[in-house]
């Protein structure tokens, strides 16, 4: 056991979480995987209709009694319709190579208020959350239906405000870390994972969440450190059995090294980290053609998705954070269980070479 303010305010065994992964990458096998293994897994609800969120949390709770969490993507409700009907006009060319008719380039119906409908009515018991904030009058609606809170900050301020605004624990996400950047002010300070923990831990009062570069034990215990409760790892579930991320996908993942990814608003208009190919590159050449988060998320993922079902990778949105070289072919359960061995022996030879001293 390794007992932290996580574990006792989530009920989890250990403390380490699952990250949401939005986009077909989470699945109720994986989330329940990692709950088995000890951890909190999560659904990366972000680009899921609320049909398709009461479905999954259905299926979780077929296979899992243990707590899990909800990730949702707080976004602006207004789109602009001129500004996607100009992405389509430049996006034309990877739609007629694809073979992609210009209806099914669409955005959502719904709102994250929708999909938030669901998590409440289901009795979800913990919302996380990134790139924005819930209001005040949802949050306090929130915790008086008992379901605790995990927001995403990338800088102390954004820290400080999610606990001032009483969210029960806070990811600290450093830039190493794969997809989207999760914060929610204008200005991302780009701050690597050894650097901002400690900052932000010494800034608030509840639990922080290391996340950025973590893969394995020495990483869990290096967070410790620099004193966070837990840790959230992405990147290490996507190669996993239970994960639903493309074999192409995971085999980049095992043939990458810490020099294979980029930040890049190419894919959705906010900025993310993936390992670099033929559409991140060919997209980046003119970043002011680039549509705002979500426009451009929504006008590419018809490209994203053809080329996934053809089997190419040169067009794929992969994400990915700096550490991808350490991915695991294993069950997610097994990697939550590998992480904790490695943990205790990181421990156990610290505590040796200190006697040693």
């Amino acid at each position: 056991m390794i007992n932290t303010a996580l574990t006792e305010i989530f009920r989890i065994e250990f403390p380490i979480i699952q990250a949401g992964m939005a986009g077909k990458v989470t699945n109720a096998k994986l989330v329940s995987s990692v709950c088995h293994g000890g951890g909190l897994g999560t659904l990366g609800a972000g680009y899921m209709s609320p049909e398709m969120i009461r479905y999954h949390i259905g299926e979780i709770r077929k296979l899992t009694t243990r707590p899990f969490a909800v990730n949702l993507l707080i976004q602006d409700e207004e789109y602009n319709k001129e500004m996607f009907e100009e992405g389509k006009k430049r996006l034309a060319p990877y739609y007629k190579q694809f073979k992609i008719s210009m209806d099914e380039v669409v955005l959502p119906s719904y709102t994250w208020r929708d999909q938030l409908n669901v998590l409440i009515e289901e009795q979800v018991e913990i919302f996380s959350f990134a790139f924005g904030v819930p209001d005040e009058s949802t949050l306090k609606y929130i915790r008086s239906k008992g379901i605790k809170t995990i927001g995403t900050a990338t800088s102390v301020k954004e820290a400080c405000f999610l606990e001032e605004i009483g969210i029960d624990a806070v990811v600290a996400q450093g830039l190493e870390a794969g997809g989207h950047r999760g914060g929610f002010f204008e200005s991302d300070p780009l701050v690597g994972s050894l650097a901002l923990i400690p900052q932000i831990v010494d800034h608030l009062q509840i639990p922080v969440i290391a996340a950025g570069g973590i893969m394995d034990g020495r990483g869990v215990v290096a967070a410790f450190s620099l004193g966070a409760s837990g840790v959230q790892l992405g990147t290490a579930f996507l190669s996993t059995f239970e994960s639903e991320a493309h074999p192409k996908h995971k085999e980049a993942l095992f043939s990458s090294t810490e020099r294979s990814t980029e930040l890049t608003t190419a894919f959705s208009g906010k900025l993310a980290r993936g390992l670099t190919n033929k559409l991140m590159k060919e997209l980046s050449e003119d970043l002011s053609s680039i549509a705002p988060y979500p426009l451009q998320h929504y006008l590419t993922a018809p490209i994203r998705q053809k080329a996934t079902l053809v089997n190419d990778e040169k067009y794929m949105g992969m994400w990915g954070g700096q550490g991808s070289r350490y991915c695991r072919l294993k069950s997610a359960h097994s990697v939550v269980r590998d992480i904790i061995r490695e943990t205790n022996e990181t421990i156990k030879q610290l505590s040796r070479h200190s006697s040693l001293s």
